[in-house]
């Protein structure tokens, strides 16, 4: 079973506009069994108002899918915290879970944001600004894999440090209240050591993810609590698409 985890920068390459072949050949060459996408537009203008999520889906012929806006409207300009109950068409921004195995059921989980602005220095543009700490969302699916059933957790935390382990914390009371074993993937925002430690699970793969020409941080990441689930492999490989690499796991059972 082949999982990825992609923080897609909405389908751009940098410096460049969107392109929808692009994004759809990236997602078709990645070959996912299970595919966790952060940063999905939705009917957004700088993606050609497409729903990226049913582009994936056909492109790697999904049997299941569920797009989760965190926020309803554009990012960077206007925009409030996405509830669930948007209209169909509306702008959006979030994360979006697919598969090839069939989900049983679907579960949303909005974390806790950051309630003011605040100063922050940002390494890019190197400079002091005043953040709006963009609310954050997980999406989780109980899906019935070759492995066994699994709930599956796709997430992309604030890039605040503190604040994204206080979410994870959070994310972590709701995961484990859910049918296990849990598998929890998406870009955290933080390295290895620490995602383990506040999610209080094993990492499945190491390897830099950010920033995709020369990665040197790996902010993606794919844990479990699941003793006999063991990884055949792993990758990041370069795409024509985001600021990060995909973080690539191939997976089986311990006595497969």
């Amino acid at each position: 079973m082949k999982l990825v985890t992609f923080n897609i920068l909405h389908g751009r390459t940098p410096g460049e506009d969107v392109d929808l072949g692009r994004f759809a050949q990236c997602v078709a060459d990645l070959d996912a069994d299970i595919l966790a996408l952060q940063e999905v537009d939705a009917v957004q203008p700088r993606s050609g108002m497409a729903d990226l999520t049913a582009l994936a889906a056909e492109a790697m012929g999904a049997r299941s899918h569920q797009f989760v806006a965190a926020i309803a409207g554009t990012p960077g300009a206007t925009w409030i915290a996405a509830t669930g109950e948007e209209q169909p068409g509306t702008a959006a921004y979030g994360v979006a879970l697919l598969s090839r195995y069939p989900a049983l059921n679907w579960q949303v989980v909005r974390l806790p944001r950051i309630p003011f602005r605040f100063p922050m220095y940002l390494g890019a543009p190197g400079r002091v600004q005043v953040v709006d700490e963009e609310p954050r969302a997980a999406v989780i699916g109980l899906l019935d894999t070759p492995v066994g059933p699994l709930s599956v957790v796709n997430t992309h935390l604030s890039f605040v440090p503190g604040w994204n382990r206080h979410q994870l914390r959070r994310l972590m009371l709701d995961v484990r209240a859910l049918p296990g074993p849990h598998l929890v993937t998406g870009d955290l925002n933080m390295g290895v050591d620490s995602a383990q430690r506040w999610a209080g699970l094993r990492s499945l793969a190491s390897a830099p993810t950010f920033p995709a020409e020369a990665p040197t941080t790996q902010l993606d990441h794919v844990l479990t609590d699941d003793p006999d689930l063991v990884t055949v492999s792993w990758a990041a490989p370069r795409q024509p698409i985001s600021d990060h690499r995909p973080l690539v796991v191939q997976l089986r059972r311990r006595d497969a």
